[in-house]
Parts: structure tokens; sequence; C-alpha cells
């Protein structure tokens, strides 16, 4: 009977998705009131639905749209069904039904059941449409919230990729600038081998902050300059090896996953240690997982700790993108150092 009960853009813009149900539930009607009632015709009878229905549905939209949403719909309905069916019964006559209205003028002793029968077929039809129209609320409504919360999401990661980005690029610059300066008075030759490696640092990292979403390859070319540079700068202080099997280096991750252990590897590990240190980094495919392994000999565990916010962002990124399939663990190496392993689901183009 009455087809659109939801405010504001849910009027005469739903009409589609409205008309179906309202059809549907008019048969339903129509075929109610033939088994009830053996003197009409399921003909009539679905005239006399629809034009009843479709009476109540479009009084309601055209209040809806002339009082520009501000009426709610349950007074709407109350407004609309009187109309609706008065309206749809003469509407019905026009289409070659029995006119209900003359016949309840003609017989009023008749009116009562009538009366009965509309308002009951009508609260019905309302109350079917109530339960549609919430169903359909709480699903858009369903859909906006996780909507808003993926943007929501990724805003947060962007932004804290951003911030993690702006704090460590500054810093490894300087003083990479810094050996530089020093490096050409000294040996230019290895001034020159630095700076090589630095612009393939800077190649890379550029490349990867234009993407969402990058490869380990592309990781591994930004974090083996980032060691060549360091190995200059430290000299026999820092020794390194890379052992990705070639089918992981295909592995598609966010950027900036790999790099900040590296970075805490050399920072707090390497660098603080008399002797310096050998850093080892691994990678495999364990069942569906993506597993690497960023294995220093450095100071260890107890004086390396967990410093400033690189390891927290990125324990914080593989959560909310990976949930329980993202996981960064830090155990100690033997006979010491620090192991830093990342695990991730492997995924590829």
């Amino acid at each position: 009977m009455q087809a659109s009960i939801r405010p504001g853009v849910y009027g005469f813009c739903s009409w589609r998705r409205d008309f179906v149900p309202l059809l549907f539930a008019n048969g339903l009607i129509s075929l109610f009131l033939t088994l009830i009632d053996d003197k009409t015709t399921f003909a009539s009878n679905l005239i006399i639905s629809n034009c009843i229905g479709l009476s109540i549905w479009l009084c309601s939209g055209a209040l809806s749209y002339f009082t520009d949403h501000q009426i709610s719909w349950p007074i709407r309905m109350l407004l609309s069904l009187p109309i609706g069916v008065i309206v749809g019964f003469k509407l019905a006559a026009v289409f070659g039904a029995y006119d209900v209205i003359q016949v309840l003028m003609q017989q009023p002793h008749l009116a009562w059941r009538w009366v009965a029968i509309s308002v009951f077929i009508s609260c019905s039809a309302m109350a079917f449409f109530i339960v549609l129209f919430h169903a359909q609320r709480y699903k858009a409504e369903l859909e906006t919230e996780r909507r808003l919360a993926a943007e929501a999401q990724q805003g947060e990661t962007a932004a804290q990729l951003a911030m993690l980005q702006a704090q460590i690029e500054p810093h490894f610059l300087f003083n990479t600038l810094a050996n530089l300066r020093s490096l050409m008075c000294d040996d230019p030759q290895l001034a020159l081998a630095m700076l090589d490696h630095l612009n393939d640092y800077l190649r890379a990292s550029l490349k990867r902050t234009r993407m969402a979403k990058t490869s380990l390859h592309d990781e591994l070319e930004l974090v083996s300059a980032l060691l060549a540079i360091n190995q200059i700068r430290l000299g026999e202080r820092l020794h390194y090896q890379i052992d990705i099997m070639e089918a992981c280096r295909r592995a598609i991750l966010p950027p900036l996953l790999l790099q900040p252990l590296v970075e805490n590897a050399l920072k707090h590990g390497i660098e603080p240690a008399i002797a310096g240190g050998h850093i080892h980094i691994v990678g495999e495919i364990i069942g569906s997982q993506l597993c690497i392994r960023v294995i220093d000999s450095g100071l260890g565990l107890k004086e390396h700790g967990e410093h400033g916010i690189g390891l927290a962002n990125v324990r914080a990124r593989l959560a909310s993108l990976y949930g329980d399939q993202g996981e960064l663990a830090l155990y100690p190496n033997s006979p010491h150092g620090v192991i830093a392993e990342l695990k991730l689901p492997f995924q590829t183009e």
C-alpha cells in the first residue's frame, strides 16, 4: 500500500527500489481480498489495491517533496492514508473496477466492513514497509560507517607514514651530508662513492613516496643504499649481508616497513657498540606468509630496547592493515644482538 516512508532523499528518488515491493504487496493484498470475499474478482481487487497503494505512495512523496522533507514519516503516513484510500477508490473506478465509494453511499450498512478492511490492510502494509525502511536504512548506515572507517584508517596510516618519513629523512640527510663534507677533503673517491649511494637512496625514496604500495625488491634497493652509506661512514665497524629468496622479492607490501628495522639495528645496535657489528637481512616464504628478519650483532635487547617511534609505527600499521596476520617481534640474538622478525601475508601483483 504505502511504499515511501523514508525521510530525506528516500522520497521520489527511491521510486525504483520502492515500486517492486509495492507491486508485490498489492498483489498479496488482492489475493487476500479475493479469498475473503467471493463476490469480488482478483482483477478488480488488484486494480483497487494498486490504485490505493500508488495514491498513498505519491501523496507521501509529494508531502515530503513540497515541505522540503520537514514532515516526519509518521505524520506523512497519518495524512497520506485517508487521502490515498479515498483517491485510490475513485481512481480504481476510472480503470474499470467497481466504485467502492458509490457502493458505500448506496449501501451505508456495508461501510463499516469496507472501512475495517481498508484500515487493516493499510496498517498491515504500513508495518511491512516500516520494517523494509528500517532494514534498508540500517544497511545504508552500516555501509556508510564501514566506508568512513576505511577512509579514516587510510588517512591515519598515510599521516603516520608521512610523519615518520618526515622525521627520518632530515636526520639521515644531515648526517650523510656532514660525512660527505669530511670525506671530500680526506678521501674524494670515497666521498664520490657515498654520493652515488645517496643518489640511489633518494631515487628509490622518491619513487616509493608516490605509491601506496611497493615491492620488497624496491624496499631492498632503498635499504641497500642506506647500508652502503652507513658502511662508508662506519668503516670496518659495520658489515652487512642480504639473503632474500627471489620469490620473496616480488612480494607487495606497504612502504616503510623494512627501513625502520634496519635503522633501529644501526642506531641502537651497531653504532653504540665499540666493535660495531654485522647486519644480516633474511627473507623467506612460510606457508602463506612473508617472513623477513633483520639480525644484528650489536648491543642486544637490554641495551638496545625499542627506541623511537619507528617500531611502534610499524606495529600499528601492521595491525591496521593485516590484523592478526601481521606481526613484528624482537628476539635476542646469540651470543649478542637482536633479531627483528616481520611477518605479513605474502601477496604479489
